[in-house]
């Protein structure tokens, strides 16, 4: 347990037609050819940046260290519970929807993938959509696929810095241009894709409509600000640091994300490691207490194992619904 330390991952920028050509919000990557649309911050062949095992990857670490890494929690024992990503919308994502556990397992896949969105920034006008519009039916949304409007069926959400949604396994849903988002959820890349406003890419209509659920706990987390959310997946919680602060992970994986500001990361014993905007940092769950110190101010999001049994949380959805305008769902 000795070996571990707090370990900063290289980010993995990965190309998605839907990206941007800049990233300049959080990082100096730069862009090719093809647009980035996801950042990557804990996939498991990202690799660590700093100290002795600086170059290994995370599914590497994981089969070696184990619970010692993880924490005793963890659903798939070797294997990082938790991908954290920053996506980049420049044109609508496909309406798409996840399996959970079970239906996930039943096809050979170690998990589902409920999944939590934090407004970074956002663009006046920009949306998400989430769920199904009230009393649509599963012959309604196959219909609606085949003649190429599904997209009039969900709810479609103004966004605005700061908020969190819950994307439970099961629900529809899709995102448009013009934020950026912090995206955490279990660690699978399962999507079936029902919809992609008639752009020639593969659909997955028949596991989309059993993946689908009629009812699901989606929607905007109502939250006490600082734990942002809290769920039988996952924790996210929010930090405005002005001055030190001590945190423990309690013998579960933390994952820090540093939304704005810098900061200095010390562990007793260990080589402190600086974060700043757009970085990340694994604290392994052998750690125990560690401390943030900022450098003049810091936001952080730091994911984590929940502790025990824990409820979907509290959200409200359907009063936030506004009106999908057709020249919104318009192609670029």
């Amino acid at each position: 347990m000795s070996d571990l330390y707090p370990l900063q991952l290289v980010p993995e920028f990965v190309e998605r037609v839907w990206g941007t050509h800049d990233v300049s919000a959080l990082y100096q990557h730069s862009v090719g050819a093809k647009p980035i649309g996801e950042v990557w911050l804990t996939g498991e062949q990202c690799r660590v940046a700093n100290g002795p095992m600086k170059g290994r990857t995370l599914a590497e670490l994981c089969q070696q260290f184990g619970d010692a890494l993880i924490g005793g929690g963890n659903k798939t024992p070797k294997r990082f519970p938790l991908l954290m990503k920053v996506l980049f919308p420049r044109e609508k994502l496909s309406v798409q929807v996840h399996p959970d556990d079970e239906a996930a397992q039943r096809v050979g896949e170690p998990c589902g993938k409920t999944e939590c969105w934090y407004i970074l920034s956002a663009e006046p006008g920009a949306q998400i959509g989430l769920g199904l519009t009230p009393g649509t039916t599963r012959t309604q949304v196959e219909r609606s696929i085949h003649e190429n409007r599904m997209e009039h069926l969900l709810n479609w959400i103004d966004v605005r810095r700061g908020d969190m949604y819950y994307v439970d396994a099961g629900t529809v849903h899709a995102i448009a241009p013009g934020a950026v988002i912090l995206e955490t959820q279990q660690n699978s890349d399962t999507t079936y894709r029902l919809y992609d406003y008639g752009r020639p890419r593969e659909l997955h209509i028949e596991k989309g409509l059993a993946a689908m659920k009629d009812t699901t706990h989606a929607g905007r987390v109502l939250h006490d600000g600082r734990t942002i959310v809290s769920s039988p997946s996952f924790e996210v919680r929010r930090e405005s640091l002005r001055e030190p602060q001590t945190f423990n992970t309690r013998s579960a994986v933390h994952c820090i994300f540093a939304a704005d500001g810098a900061a200095r990361i010390e562990c007793a014993g260990k080589q402190p490691v600086s974060i700043a905007r757009g970085d990340l940092v694994v604290i392994p769950a052998a750690l125990g207490e560690y401390c943030v110190v900022p450098q003049w101010s810091c936001e952080t999001l730091t994911a984590s194992l929940p502790g025990g049994e824990v409820e979907h949380p509290k959200t409200v959805l359907h009063e936030l619904a506004t009106a999908a305008h057709a020249d919104c769902m318009k192609i670029d």
